[in-house]
This record gives structure tokens, sequence and C-alpha cells, in this order.
């Protein structure tokens, strides 16, 4: 195999699929890149079993063949190399070693054969449609932040994906929850979407794609099944396993009979809030609130180091209320407000928040309160 290729586009690609190889690994060949090359095209691919992605390139190749090198110090070779340069990739013939010229610069690497890399064979997928890339960063930007990183409940450990609605209003919705808060954002149903099967996309593979997605205007097409989900964005294409759990009746979380209805400035609360929690410790986050007619009033004690305080001018007409919140979630939830202005929805201190973005249709937030 003799390939030579552009160190820029080599760079980028790497640094698509290195992302993937887990750095510790029990299994030598996970720790590998496995890179083919045939007719005018340089083909690269990483998997850690659960995630797959392969990217193509355009190259010079005279004679074709693969082989699998070690996937970061690759990258790390590749990335070192001066701008600018060409890159040449030969292979021995007993195959065993890869060797890389570029300039004055000579490198050889070990490889293991290619016959030992695994494949994470899609299979049928039954469901195929195409989503705007910007609408699929929406989606995952909104929701991403309430993923549970708690390992027991791995139900949580994703975006559940599933279509929602009926007849002509039906949506694509993804939320997310930990248990302390929730995230929902819908957009119109895709064509080919109706009666997919609900879905929990790993958070490992929804980051890849977040960080896959670097042209807005350009489409992503999704392929799924029952176990399996594939991305196809420009020249890579990800497959990944699915969450294989019950993801919960996430609706029953979300209040309908909030009655007291707090107005407020999106910058200016989120900046308060993030004022008085300076002074709050590490482990009880609490910022209180307390809402009286047309005025908030933002609490945060810490017996350790302080307290503060800070009164804003609000929309509220109901009766005088105590709640308490956790100040990053808080936080969390006020970055995603998209508009000027964030409405909270409240009923009791005991009783979760619902707050919702006013100029931005099909997202809303969930937040349990806490003891303050």
């Amino acid at each position: 195999m003799k390939v030579t290729v552009e160190r820029a586009a080599l760079l980028k690609s790497l640094g698509h699929v290195h992302r993937v190889v887990e750095r510790r690994n029990t299994i030598p060949i996970l720790a590998n890149v496995l890179i083919r090359a045939e007719g005018s095209k340089l083909s690269f691919k990483a998997t850690d079993l659960d995630l797959e992605i392969t990217e193509t390139i355009a190259a010079e190749v005279a004679p074709g063949g693969s082989t699998t090198v070690p996937a970061h110090m690759f990258h790390e070779i590749v990335r070192k190399l001066p701008e600018g340069t060409q890159v040449v990739l030969e292979s021995s013939g007993d195959r065993t070693m890869l060797a890389l010229r570029a300039g004055r610069s000579r490198f050889t690497l070990q490889t293991l054969p290619e016959s030992d890399f695994p494949d994470l064979a899609a299979g049928e997928m039954t469901h195929s449609f195409k989503v705007g890339a910007a609408d699929l960063k929406r989606l995952i930007d909104k929701t991403q932040f309430a993923i549970s990183t708690e390992e027991t409940r791995y139900y949580l450990n994703g975006i559940y994906l599933h279509a929602a609605g009926s007849g002509k209003a039906q949506t694509l919705r993804a939320v997310a929850t930990d248990g302390h808060r929730l995230a929902q954002v819908e957009l119109p149903l895709p064509k080919g979407a109706a009666g997919m099967p609900g879905i929990i996309v790993p958070r490992k593979t929804v980051s890849e794609v977040q960080r896959l997605i670097e042209d807005n205007d350009a489409d992503v097409a999704i392929d799924l099944s029952q176990g399996k989900i594939r991305f196809a964005i420009g020249d890579v294409v990800l497959t990944s396993k699915l969450i294989d759990g019950t993801f919960p009746d996430y609706s029953r979380v979300i209040p309908s009979g909030n009655d007291k209805e707090l107005v407020v400035d999106k910058k200016e609360f989120e900046q308060a809030v993030d004022r008085v929690s300076t002074v709050s410790s590490e482990r009880g986050r609490a910022v209180k609130l307390s809402l009286s007619s047309g005025r908030l009033l933002l609490t945060v004690t810490n017996p350790d180091s302080g307290s503060a305080t800070e009164e804003l001018e609000v929309e509220y007409a109901a009766e005088p209320l105590d709640i308490g919140f956790n100040s990053r979630y808080l936080l969390d939830i006020a970055s995603q407000i998209e508009s000027e202005t964030a409405i909270l929805r409240l009923a009791d201190p005991g009783s979760p928040t619902l707050i919702e973005d006013k100029d931005a249709k099909g997202t809303l937030y969930v937040l349990m309160p806490m003891r303050v």
C-alpha cells in the first residue's frame, strides 16, 4: 500500500475518528484505527464496540491496501507535522509496519492485521429520515446538559428520541432528565420518521454527533432500528448501539396545573443567580427565591463563608412564595433560553417548576425544588 495525502485533510479526518478510541484498552486492536486505501480514496475507521465512526477522504493511491495503526499516536504525529506538507503512507510487504514520510520526518508504526478489526454490523435499519444539521444540533444542545451521569440508572444516560403528538401535529421529540431537571425539545416530524421506535441515544454518541456537525446548512441522514442508530454527516458515518432500557414516563413529572407565573428578564436573572451563588458551597448550591408582588429576592446562605442577596424587579402577581433551587441547575437552564424573557410557572415550595422560553416554541424545562 502506498498513499499520498494532504496533511490538513488527514489531520481533520483523524481528529474526527480518534476521539472514539478509548485511551485505556484491554483489547489491543481497539486502540488502533483501520486505514483502507482504494481507488482515489482513503478511509479511516475506529470503534469502541459501542460506537463506530468511518470517514473517507481523497488521496493518491498506488497500490491500494489496508492496515491498522495506533490511533492516538498516529493523530499526534500528523498534528505535529509542518502545515502544508504532503504525507506519504507506505506499508511493507509483510504489513507489520507502516512507514510515514513528510518533508524530512520519517516514522514507522507497528501495525496489527486488518482481519482482527471488529465490525459493528449495523443490521437492518427500519426507519430512515433527514434532519437539518442546525435542527439536530439544537435538539442536542438544549437537552444534553440534563443527561444523567449516574451509571446505576443507565437508561437515563442518554437522550430519549421519539415521535410524539398525533396527526399533522406530530413531532420528533428529544427528552433528557437526571431526576433533578428535565429538558424537552421538539421539531416537526421528518418524513420517514413516523412510527419510529422510542430510542435512547447514549451520551458519548450524542456529544460525538454534536462535534461532527460543522456545516449548519447541511442535512444529516439518520437511519435507526430498535438496537442501532446511524448518522451520515458529509463524509463521516457514525454508527452506534442504543441504550437497551426503558425510558421512564417523563410526562408524569411535567406539571400542568402550576398557577403562579413569574416572568423574568433572562439575562438579569441569570447574572443575579450567578452572582449570589458565588458564596454557595460545593455541596449545598441552594439559592432561595422569595417572591412577592413585582419583586424577587435571591438569597444564598453558606454557614462557612457568608451570605448574599440580590433583588430584581419582575412580573409576578400571585401570592408570596419562597422556593429553593440548585443554583447550578438554574444556570444550566437559563443558559438554554434563547429569547430575552423566561417564564417560570410555580405551584408550591415542594412541587416541580415549569420553565419556558417565551419565544422558542417546542422547548420546555422542568426543575425540582430544594429545601432551603
